[in-house]
């Protein structure tokens, strides 16, 4: 499972995205000590999207992004301040309308956009079928001789709706007890 990390609070869409990226594709630890020197860049709150336009990259980079993320926010922070990317009215959209809009942002991925659905929308129905660990999951308690493909992982969920986020949730605590 994702690692439990703190919270961002409900209505600050942004700054879980923001955190999203930072920590694509990094260690927890990394993940937090990266996200730590970025906070505190911006005086110990999550940037807004005007503060990201108006940092220089190199300054970004400064503080262990990447040439691509640090692209990756300035792209988010353009969509928000563009309008492209309504963030208030996330809330009120169907998950497949959420997943193509924030997918339309250079840097979120189906997979982000599924993480962002079930953690800081809360929502119930969500089978993130590009997960490893969930791929993995499956493949394990089920005897499979290799990982599901996506197509069969959500064939096989089928049954679990609409609670295929809370199914993710124990599949993802289950790699802790799966045999080997």
């Amino acid at each position: 499972m994702p690692a439990r990390r703190r919270r961002t609070p409900q209505g600050d869409h942004y700054a879980a995205l923001l955190r999203s990226i930072i920590g694509q594709q990094l260690s927890v630890k990394a993940a937090a000590s990266i996200y730590a020197r970025v906070i505190g860049f911006y005086g110990g709150a999550p940037p807004t999207p005007e503060q990201i336009i108006a940092t220089d990259p190199l300054d970004l980079r400064s503080l262990g992004l990447s040439h691509a993320k640090a692209a990756y926010l300035r792209s988010l922070a353009e969509h928000v301040l563009s309008g492209e990317l309504e963030l208030a009215r996330l809330e009120s959209l169907d998950d497949a309308t959420i997943i193509a809009e924030l997918t339309a942002v250079k840097g979120l991925g189906e997979w982000t956009a599924q993480m962002f659905l079930m953690f800081q929308l809360e929502r119930p129905d969500v089978m993130p079928v590009g997960d490893l660990g969930i791929r993995r999951a499956v493949e394990r308690w089920w005897s499979l001789p290799e990982m599901p493909r996506a197509d069969e992982l959500l064939a096989l969920a089928e049954p679990w709706r609409p609670y295929r986020t809370l199914a993710a949730r124990y599949l993802w605590t289950s790699l802790d007890a799966a045999p080997v």
